[in-house]
């Protein structure tokens, strides 16, 4: 193997480290939390590391659920009694599917097969189907005491049984018994908060609103950080806002926005019951599984304001992901209403269907004009990342490229450095591939051609991480200082390049891989890749003293790379050529 091909596999080297593995407890903890996106990675982690356990499956079918995605929840559902024929929570699962379907007999049909030869102390696939029938679009709630009873009596420790009794007698207008059932369930554990909402709300039905928001206003000032407090607080500020008088409407109507953006911001998206005049508050909100539904009945209706092509621009943008289609309904709405009707979510969503449609300049120009007219209580660039998160996840790399710039140049956003960083080695991404010309279409012309067109994306992506390398925050620092002065590094090597042009190689990667082993040595938590990162560093600095002479740094840094890696090909066979 020559040099310029080991050189090459060198270059093309990389990896990203990994998420540390969560516990299946973590992820049912997040889940009570309603913190759906946090229970996603772990339960998706689990799936890939414990293929054999079923919970796995019905937890993160769960959240498939949550989130509306029913054909998603059906095939993990499916893939966990594939996978674990003996739990029978996945056919619990799809028994729910079939009742999120409407099909009551098909549910009826699994749940009765999930609950034949039950142990006596097997009550969760019991209490899960009764959760699923409080849950259902259309509620069942006597079959839901029915399956909580039995399940009580197989579980009778476990809190949440009592408390999605309370739920259900709830919902059966029962008030008196759901606050024992609340009360039983405080008994067994008084650390839950469930039941202290559930007795909370029970006020609610009686239009007690001030006694509820009181009760409810306590439970957030205890329990700060946990999110579903100010989803039942925007429900019930809203529930107030349609009884006060027309000039306090407007101010308690806002306070349900803001508690229902401060439950997303903790927990995440959540169902509703669709209502109409629901409509702007799910835009401000972001529960967008809601607005699909009122936007659909909404643009049946003759005479319906312009604003419905806001929703369906939403809807099309955030859930259908035809953002074709979604630009198409924006362009409707900014030329059908007065520019004083759009918010800064509409700038927000046009930007973002401009960049992927491939109009740069108009898309950032939006998105410029949706961050100076957010609320205080908006987070609209964390909005553009996390789509650029999803579509690099997706492998639409360049449109990620494109969506991560806007937050990368402002240093005012939380998101600021990691844009930063995966813009950059996305930027290297592309240009060590332009530059790896392969050995036999090596000529002058197509090395240097390449040469140039790589030549803005390295340079690119050592600005981004430069700015990541440098950063001075701990946590910054801990997350990605180590990774970023190694792409850099790589970025650099090939703006250098050593590849073609070894002999008037300029060192320009030398600082980077210098600072990448006096990282790697400050350093405690380090993953595999990154810690084989420094026999790379040694192996490119050891390459240019070579080439510079210096025989005896050469030596130096080829052996630490071999005390890294005692079968490094290349530092092996640099090693032999220095000794001869």
């Amino acid at each position: 193997m020559t040099n310029s091909k080991l050189f090459l596999s060198l270059l093309l080297a990389g990896a990203v480290g990994t998420v540390s593995a969560q516990s299946l407890k973590d992820a049912k903890a997040a889940i009570e939390a309603e913190q759906y996106d946090k229970a996603k990675g772990m339960l998706q982690q689990l799936v890939e590391k414990k293929a054999k356990d079923g919970e796995n499956y019905f937890y993160l079918g769960q959240i498939h659920l949550v989130n509306d995605k029913i054909d998603s929840a059906a095939y993990v559902f499916q893939q966990g009694v594939t996978n674990a024929p003996k739990e029978k929570l996945n056919v619990v699962g799809l028994g729910i599917v079939e009742l999120e379907k409407g099909n009551v007999a098909g549910a009826e049909s699994k749940f009765t097969e999930a609950t034949t030869g039950l142990g006596k102390k097997d009550y969760l696939p019991l209490y899960y189907i009764g959760r699923a029938y409080i849950d259902a679009p259309k509620p069942d709630y006597k079959k839901a005491v029915e399956y909580l009873t039995k399940a009580k009596e197989g579980g009778p420790k476990d809190a949440l049984v009592p408390t999605a009794l309370g739920d259900a007698y709830a919902g059966l207008r029962e008030s008196s018994p759901a606050y024992v059932a609340y009360r039983d369930a405080l008994t067994l554990n008084d650390k839950l908060l469930a039941p202290k909402i559930g007795q909370a709300i029970i006020s609610r039905r009686a239009q007690a609103y001030d006694v509820v928001l009181e009760q409810l206003t306590t439970l957030a000032g205890e329990n700060p950080e946990y999110g579903p407090i100010y989803r039942e607080l925007a429900e019930t500020y809203y529930l107030s806002s349609k009884k006060a008088p027309e000039d306090q409407y407007r101010e308690i109507n806002q306070k349900a926005v803001e508690n229902y953006k401060k439950y997303l911001s903790l927990t995440g998206d959540a169902s509703l019951d669709a209502k109409v005049r629901y409509a702007d508050f799910l835009v401000y909100s972001g529960n967008y599984d809601e607005l699909k539904t009122v936007s659909q009945q909404l643009s049946n209706q003759a005479g319906v304001d312009a604003k419905v092509f806001r929703y369906l621009g939403y809807i099309s943008f955030l859930q259908d992901k035809d953002y074709a289609k979604s630009l198409e309904y924006m362009n409707q709405l900014f030329s059908k209403v007065d520019t004083s009707r759009l918010i800064a979510r509409d700038y927000l969503i046009k930007g973002m269907n401009e960049i992927i449609a491939g109009n740069d300049a108009q898309g950032n120009a939006d998105l410029k004009i949706a961050i100076a007219k957010q609320s205080e209580d908006e987070n609209l660039d964390e909005e553009v990342a996390e789509t650029a998160f999803a579509k690099l996840q997706d492998g639409e790399e360049e449109v990620a490229r494109k969506l991560f710039a806007f937050p990368a140049s402002n240093p005012e956003s939380d998101y600021y450095y990691d844009s930063n960083y995966y813009m950059g080695t996305g930027e290297y991404g592309v240009g060590s591939k332009l530059v790896s010309v392969p050995e036999g279409e090596a000529t002058p012309e197509v090395v240097a051609a390449k040469f140039q067109e790589a030549k803005p994306h390295l340079e690119s992506a050592v600005k981004s991480l430069d700015l990541v390398a440098k950063a001075t925050k701990q946590e910054v620092i801990d997350k990605y200082k180590v990774n970023a002065l190694y792409f850099k590094g790589l970025s650099e090597l090939a703006l250098d390049n050593v590849i073609h042009d070894a002999e008037n190689a300029k060192g320009l990667f030398v600082g980077s891989f210098t600072e990448l082993l006096a990282a790697i040595a400050a350093s405690t938590n380090l993953t595999d890749a990154q810690k084989a990162y420094a026999g790379d560093a040694h192996n490119y600095l050891g390459y240019y003293a070579y080439l510079k002479g210096d025989t005896a740094k050469a030596k130096t840094h080829f052996a630490e790379s071999l005390k890294i890696n005692a079968e490094d090909p290349f530092a092996k066979q640099m090693v032999d050529v220095l000794n001869q």
